[in-house]
């Protein structure tokens, strides 16, 4: 296990703050609140929404995925934090202009990691001054807290 997958793992299990976690791939998203009696009618939230799923066996409720931003900004407004886990897959920005240099100075995103490397594997190269490359899917956690600076409505 990677210390990202702890980390999430950790914040997953953490049972004071809520945590939503979006797989991607329009699989469902999770969902971990405390405990209240009204938590499947507050989920469902009105009379056409598909009604939450309860996973007993590993106490989460699963919502589709579409609903996401609804989730969060309800959490949000009932407890006044949620983390959020997602995949996250870093990119890096870089240029053949980089990678074919010769000499020391380097101004691109990379800081210098493939200056003059010559080595363009892995790299999507969408034209001569601009190639991407993505890392490893991981799994960022984040803590958002409810803006109290906003007005209420």
């Amino acid at each position: 296990m990677t210390h990202d997958e702890r980390a999430a793992t950790m914040v997953w299990n953490n049972g004071a703050i809520p945590v939503i976690l979006r797989r991607g791939g329009g699989q469902p998203v999770r969902l971990r609140v405390p405990f209240s009696n009204d938590n499947r009618k507050w989920l469902k939230d009105g009379p056409r929404k598909k009604e939450p799923e309860w996973n007993k066996k590993d106490r989460y409720w699963e919502l589709p995925s579409s609903r996401f931003n609804e989730i969060v900004k309800m959490v949000l407004d009932r407890y006044d934090q949620i983390y959020i886990i997602q995949p996250y897959r870093e990119k890096e920005v870089c240029a053949r202009a980089c990678m074919e240099a010769e000499g020391f100075e380097c101004q691109c995103s990379c800081m210098g990691a493939n200056h003059g490397s010559s080595n363009q594997s892995g790299w999507f190269e969408v034209s001569e001054t601009f190639a991407v490359r993505y890392g490893e899917r991981i799994l960022a956690c984040r803590l958002l807290k409810k803006d109290e600076t906003q007005p209420q409505d």
